[in-house]
């Protein structure tokens, strides 16, 4: 625990008890495309519900969507679960990020109860304000180079192809499971430096609009940490790590890994892929 703040904090408890949150944070499904987890997440609607949920962009994948329809009965259930928790009360308001930047040509409107948003300021419980933003548009690849970044997500499917291969030959040969793609990103000077950049950017931010901390999703990386006085957390991803952020009823942050949650239906052998963290130093 640091600053107040609680990560990875494991309560076991029954599978069927629903634990309820004053906010949840959720990012990058990427419905539509083969990697989204959605079992997994459904799984964690279930366990989980809260008085406003924030998607946080990249939430349908447009791009996989154009290219070839791939929306299997479990991505629509994805859609009904959130949709029935918005006719129940739950205040959800979705922020839309690059895979799926064709909503942002509705900002200020509602679907079925879901707000669309282009940023939000969040105040907590304890009074912390909060930028709430999918975090593309600091991203200086999606700014300036967006073939790279299209070549970059073909590469990031192929990765987690062959990492499904690699996961199956390891099970078959009796070994735990082990991850290609974590293990070369934490290789990669490159990668570990263009986190860091990122997240120094939008404590950046956090600082010019006179917040105390952002909230953002993108890279898929989650995390929950202070830099240079501001509260940085990134919520992760449903396509690698299964991951969320939650606010507590007192304004306590935390990140919920929910693969390796003991209430969770899953297991490292159903993921493809399980995400890197770049450790704090």
């Amino acid at each position: 625990m640091k600053d107040g703040y609680a990560a990875d904090s494991f309560t076991r408890r029954g599978a069927a008890e629903s634990q309820r949150y004053r906010a949840l944070f959720l990012s990058d499904f990427h419905l539509g495309s083969k990697g989204c987890q959605a079992e997994g997440l459904l799984d964690f609607l279930r366990h989980h519900d809260a008085e406003t949920i924030y998607l946080i962009g990249d939430i349908v994948d447009g791009w996989r969507l154009k290219n070839s329809w791939y929306w299997p009965q479990t991505h629509n259930d994805v859609v009904q679960k959130l949709l029935r928790k918005a006719r129940k009360g739950t205040r959800i308001i979705y922020l839309p990020g690059n895979h799926d930047e064709f909503l942002r040509e509705f900002y200020g409107t509602h679907f079925g109860g879901i707000e669309v948003c282009e940023t939000f300021t969040h105040e907590a419980a304890d009074g912390k304000r909060y930028l709430v933003l999918h975090g593309d548009v600091f991203d200086i690849v999606i700014a300036n180079a967006r073939w790279l970044a299209y070549f970059g997500d073909w590469a990031y499917d192929a990765a987690l192809l062959l990492n499904t291969y690699v996961s199956y030959a390891r099970r078959k040969l009796g070994l735990t499971y082990w991850s290609l793609s974590a293990w070369a990103k934490g290789k990669v000077k490159n990668a570990v430096n263009f986190i860091s950049r990122f997240e120094e950017t939008l404590a950046g931010e956090a600082r010019k609009r006179d917040v105390d901390g952002v909230i953002c999703g993108h890279i898929h990386s989650a995390a929950l940490r202070d830099i240079d006085g501001f509260t940085y957390i990134n919520t992760g991803d449903w396509v690698e790590s299964c991951t969320a952020a939650v606010e507590h009823p007192d304004g306590r942050m935390e990140i919920i890994h929910w693969a390796k949650h003991p209430a969770s239906a899953l297991t490292a052998q159903h993921l493809p892929i399980v995400a890197w963290q770049r450790k704090a130093a």
